[in-house]
């Protein structure tokens, strides 16, 4: 019965996932991608003003041709930006939704009885809070987002292995302060336990923040402080409308499924009492 219910939450989870991913792709095309147009423009603004300044290193040299012909074919997408701004981007968030929403379903079949006596709608609501802040806003505090072809492609590797360490770590860290705050719950109250909890993780994170490398060079000097705000602050509205959306759904459809399975066993208990009798 358990196993049943946990699938049936996972499926939901996983649906949820994608009806969130449909309104975060809404919210990233309408408000995500005028940045990530700009932050091209101005990649290829400077890479047609550093072509410009540079002296003809191929003049009165035969081929002088090739040099530019072979830069276009390198510089050729493979992928065109239309498709990237709407396929694309529409296939990446809606995968991306559909996983979190199955590992958040799993969370909430952990989390539910678990962290108190909250209904199955405030469990997913707690669930989708806590996934939002250790996986997202914790790491983007310490590694905010960047455009596309903005930083050093040099550092890609290095910055991508940072920023999902601080993912890491957020997460172990938020398993650690959920630990604690049952631990401290029979002794303090569940409310003075969840302000202890919370404040020992805060503190944790800002202990990574301080011993963690910085990315200096995540941006190239230069660019637009303006668009890089407008980019970041559109990256954050897209995760918070994903997980918002996820909550309310899913806390919707999971209120459904465990009181359809209460229901039923408690008409099979009655329906079992009599005959034991």
């Amino acid at each position: 019965m358990y196993a049943s219910t946990v699938r049936g939450l996972l499926v939901r989870g996983m649906l949820a996932g994608l009806i969130a991913g449909l309104f975060a792709f809404a919210v990233a095309y309408v408000v995500g991608e005028p940045p990530v147009r700009g932050s091209i423009a101005v990649e290829e603004a400077a890479a047609a003003k550093d072509a410009a300044a540079a002296p003809s290193a191929h003049a009165g040299h035969g081929g002088g041709d090739a040099a530019p012909a072979e830069a276009a074919e390198e510089e050729e997408e493979l992928v065109s930006r239309p498709v990237q701004s709407t396929f694309g981007l529409a296939t990446g968030v809606l995968v991306y939704g559909v996983a979190l929403g199955g590992i958040a379903s799993l969370a909430f079949s952990f989390a539910l009885g678990r962290v108190g006596g909250f209904s199955p709608r405030a469990t997913a609501a707690l669930t989708a809070a806590g996934a939002f802040a250790t996986v997202y806003l914790v790491p983007f505090l310490k590694y905010p987002a960047t455009p596309p072809a903005v930083g050093n492609p040099d550092t890609i590797g290095q910055r991508t292995t940072l920023f999902f360490l601080m993912i890491l770590l957020s997460v172990l860290l938020g398993v650690g302060a959920i630990i604690l705050g049952r631990r401290l719950a029979p002794r303090l109250g569940n409310w003075n336990a969840t302000l202890a909890a919370s404040g020992a993780f805060v503190v944790a994170a800002a202990l990574a923040f301080v011993f963690l490398p910085d990315n200096s060079d995540a941006v190239q000097p230069g660019f637009p402080a303006a668009l890089l705000w407008e980019f970041r602050v559109a990256s954050l509205a897209v995760q918070l409308v994903l997980w918002a959306v996820f909550a309310v759904v899913f806390g919707v459809l999971a209120q459904r499924l465990l009181a359809s399975r209460r229901d039923g066993t408690e008409a099979a208990a009655q329906q079992t009492a009599p005959a034991l009798g």
